[in-house]
């Protein structure tokens, strides 16, 4: 699927009415969501790797399945206007730390680059690694440790400069 047909798919999903539509195809995924004016709010594509499904299961129990980058956005509050917020790729349960024993990711003043894994969100019993899109220093961390979280939430608060 080229872009343009991306691009008409997002159209149709806008004029028609619907809220969220999923494809799947054999080497990708998109996910369009709009707003209830029928505006394209948020559109995620992820490439699928070509494997076969006897040499996927085994990956899949391994603990760790690769998450495309959380998405970042300017921050609208008057007082964190500089700042940019880290949001959530996916649904799960938020944790700071890779195991209860460890050092967090990314703690309030720590430096981050782009890259840097800045928490792990358990989604179906998979520990996702998500990585930090932006480079900077923490300044917030908005979402407690082993909480769940919904996709799009923020979880941090970082200065770019």
């Amino acid at each position: 699927m080229d872009i343009k047909e991306i691009q008409n798919l997002i159209k149709f999903v806008a004029k028609s009415g619907a809220t969220e539509v999923k494809l799947e195809m054999d080497d990708f995924k998109i996910t369009i969501k709009t707003t209830e004016a029928g505006n394209t709010e948020t559109t995620y594509i992820q490439q699928v790797p070509v494997a076969s499904t006897m040499a996927q299961a085994p990956v899949a129990q391994q603990g760790v399945a690769p998450v495309a980058a959380p998405v970042a956005t300017e921050v609208k509050a008057d007082d964190d206007s500089k700042f940019i917020t880290v949001k959530s790729p996916i649904i799960g349960t938020f944790y700071r730390k890779p195991a209860p024993d460890k050092e967090p990711f990314a703690e309030v003043g720590k430096t981050i680059k782009t890259g840097d894994v800045v928490c792990v969100i358990e989604a179906m019993k998979l520990f996702n690694e998500i990585e930090s899109e932006i480079s900077g220093k923490i300044v917030k961390v908005l979402v407690d440790d082993a909480s769940p979280v919904e996709f799009d939430q923020p979880l941090f608060l970082v200065d770019p400069s």
